[in-house]
């Protein structure tokens, strides 16, 4: 496989890793925050709602893990790739 190809084949997975995560990163912060924001609000978390919970620290949560998940992936997506640091 020449440098182009592989050039081109490295910036589709990676941008197909970073689709990904984006769509559940939204659909984390908007789908269970904001839609079901008012069927969570019923069910009580540490002394506060559900909901209020996933606004303020699940979402967070969520969000680091997803970064953790992007450095492991693109680590082995450099090293198939021979691009590793």
């Amino acid at each position: 496989m020449d440098n182009q190809k592989r050039y081109q084949a490295y910036w589709k997975k990676n941008v197909s890793v970073i689709r990904n995560l984006l769509i559940v990163w939204a659909t984390v912060s908007f789908g269970v925050v904001i839609c079901l924001g008012d069927v969570l609000s019923d069910i009580r978390f540490f002394g506060v709602n559900l909901s209020f919970w996933f606004a303020h620290q699940g979402a967070i949560i969520v969000f680091v893990l997803l970064i953790l998940y992007y450095a492991w992936k693109m680590d082995k997506i450099d090293k198939e790739y021979g691009v590793e640091e």
